[in-house]
């Protein structure tokens, strides 16, 4: 398997939770950015398979980068990452064209349960 995830999250420590979970596991991690600008810019440039995205985030959250991206590639793979509490944030990311969610604190399982589910749509 190849598959290849690019990363988006402002906190550092989520950012290398996420790549260690997902590296074990057998992904490819092609890229992180910390911010939905950021985002974005790398997915253009990456062109990942599937991308981990944050909600709250500075400069542009991960609800707008999720529609901009969704403007740029319609097949795009995006996989939300909110903490507790912020359900109509993820209803609305969900709407703007996430394929599925996780809360944090997250366990690897469910990380990966909600990867391959939304890799086999």
């Amino acid at each position: 398997m190849d598959t290849r995830v690019l990363i988006v999250d402002d906190a550092l420590f989520m950012r290398r939770m996420l790549r260690d979970i997902l590296e074990k596991n057998g992904y490819i991690v092609c890229g992180e950015a910390s911010n939905g600008r950021e985002a974005v810019e790398k997915y253009q440039e990456l062109n990942p398979d599937l991308v981990t995205m944050d909600i709250i985030m500075p400069d542009m959250s991960g609800i707008d980068a999720v529609k901009e991206i969704m403007s740029i590639d319609s097949n795009a793979r995006i996989l939300m990452v909110s903490a507790m509490g912020q359900q109509s944030l993820v209803v609305e990311a969900i709407q703007a064209g996430a394929k599925d969610y996780v809360v944090k604190p997250f366990q690897a399982a469910r990380v990966i349960e909600a990867v391959e589910r939304i890799l086999r749509k």
